[in-house]
């Protein structure tokens, strides 16, 4: 039990609200040395661990960069920039971004995500197409952002597995494999394909009929100001 100290001087640490890095740093240290360990054995662990987990920084490091670029307006550059474009529509601009998120997952580039593309480029340029230059309801900003949200989710989910190495095929060939069955990762990413071009064509149709109601609604609030 004397081992779990470094949770009693987590708990301790954050409650008092000091350096969250420094407390855990300490119970780290509190940990290692009840448990026997040397000082150098504590830092090597700490070393070791870091190097081993460096790439999950990088997800971190993306907010603080993706926020500094809000602040200096990359949505309302975002949202300019498509209110320039004639015929561009929200669906239009999701569809085509789900296309990229496919193709980008079929070959095993993660370059999508909610926080790097569709809170600060997709969901503006969505909203600006809408928009036009005109003030819209919450309603319809809380619609536009949850579609935007959307297309995230389908164009990864139904993508990803079209990789061979994606850990979900990797997963079912492991499970598989235990249970007796000789699977193949090709086989299985190509049956993926089907179902990633089923959801893009329900994706088209939905898009579509959220694009006619934009309108719809567009004409109506034109109408209200006359």
């Amino acid at each position: 039990m004397i081992r779990l100290v470094g949770v009693l001087v987590v708990i301790v640490g954050l409650g008092l609200k000091l350096n969250p890095l420094l407390v855990v740093i300490v119970a780290g240290f509190s940990s290692g040395l009840a448990g026997g360990m040397g000082p150098y054995e504590i830092l090597e662990a700490i070393g070791t661990a870091f190097v081993t987990n460096r790439y999950m920084s990088l997800f971190i490091l993306t907010l603080p960069v993706i926020g500094l670029l809000e602040r200096h307006g990359l949505r309302e550059q975002a949202e300019l920039f498509i209110m320039k474009l004639k015929g561009a529509t929200a669906g239009r601009i999701m569809l085509l971004y789900m296309f990229f998120r496919q193709a980008t997952s079929a070959v095993g580039l993660q370059l999508g995500g909610h926080p790097t593309f569709i809170r600060p480029i997709i969901s503006p340029m969505a909203e600006g197409a809408v928009a036009k230059g005109r003030e819209l309801p919450q309603s319809v900003l809380d619609e536009i952002r949850s579609m935007a949200a959307a297309v995230e989710n389908y164009g990864n989910f139904f993508g990803q597995l079209i990789f061979i190495a994606a850990g979900g095929l990797l997963l079912i060939k492991g499970v598989m494999d235990q249970a007796g069955y000789s699977v193949d990762l090709l086989t299985m990413a190509l049956y993926a394909v089907p179902t990633a071009v089923a959801a893009f064509a329900i994706a088209t149709v939905r898009y579509t009929m959220f694009d006619a109601r934009m309108k719809k609604l567009s004409l109506k609030g034109e109408e209200e100001r006359r």
